[in-house]
């Protein structure tokens, strides 16, 4: 349970660009939690990228402003440079987790336990989890594959969210969240890019309306990821 609580909803999304600005402003409004995966390296760097086929900016925060901009949610690892991990060796995947994730601490000053695997397909497997496990300080890494589940899961270092904020069944899993009486430990785990809501489908208005269905109920508990994976 979570302070009492048998039900969970926490938000993850990755790369840390300037999109996540409006975005935390849209998740403070209505007082939700997100975990911010960001690759250290690659802070204030300028770029374009091409979801659903549509050109978006991928401008990375500037390091100056990291600290500013997620201080009320949690940083965790995105790997230094953004390799896909399954395809470098060992002592590859151990640095470029660890040293993402040292660095996080450093610039904001408080601690990060958490990343997610880089990269789209076949991003994470048995292998580099246990690498991950065994050689840095992260306790829990988040994959994207989709479970459509709101049960717990007992492996934290290919911990699977129930689906991406980009998923067309977003609104029929929120409402059956919302309706769901349980009587054991139930997290609704909402994953994405900021950026997609400039040329997706959800776009910025679908993803204010969903952040006011499923925020203010009294038996959910709003946290970021370490909070509910950790601390339940």
């Amino acid at each position: 349970m979570w302070k009492g609580k048998n039900k969970a909803l926490t938000f993850s999304f990755d790369d840390g660009v300037t999109q996540d600005i409006k975005l935390i402003g849209i998740l403070d409004k209505y007082g939700l939690k997100a975990t911010f995966n960001v690759n250290s390296s690659l802070f204030g760097l300028k770029g374009k990228v091409y979801p659903f086929g549509k050109e978006a900016e991928h401008n990375k925060i500037r390091p100056d402003k990291v600290a500013e901009v997620y201080k009320n949610h949690e940083l965790a690892a995105h790997t230094l440079t953004h390799p896909t991990l399954t395809v470098v060796d060992d002592q590859t995947i151990a640095y470029q987790v660890e040293e993402d994730r040292l660095a996080i601490e450093r610039i904001t000053g408080r601690p990060c336990v958490g990343m997610a695997y880089p990269g789209g397909g076949v991003n994470n497997d048995d292998r580099v989890a246990k690498v991950i496990r065994e050689k840095t300080g992260v306790k829990f890494a988040r994959t994207i594959t989709p479970t459509y589940s709101f049960d717990l899961q007992e492996n934290l270092y290919r911990f699977n969210p129930t689906l991406s904020y980009m998923d067309g069944r977003l609104f029929e899993t929120a409402e059956r969240f919302l309706k769901l009486k349980a009587d054991k430990p139930q997290l609704f785990y909402v994953w994405g890019h900021s950026y997609e809501l400039d040329v997706g489908p959800l776009g910025w208005d679908g993803f204010e309306e969903f952040c006011k269905l499923v925020s203010g109920k009294d038996d959910i508990f709003y946290g970021v990821n370490s909070e509910i994976l950790l601390d339940k």
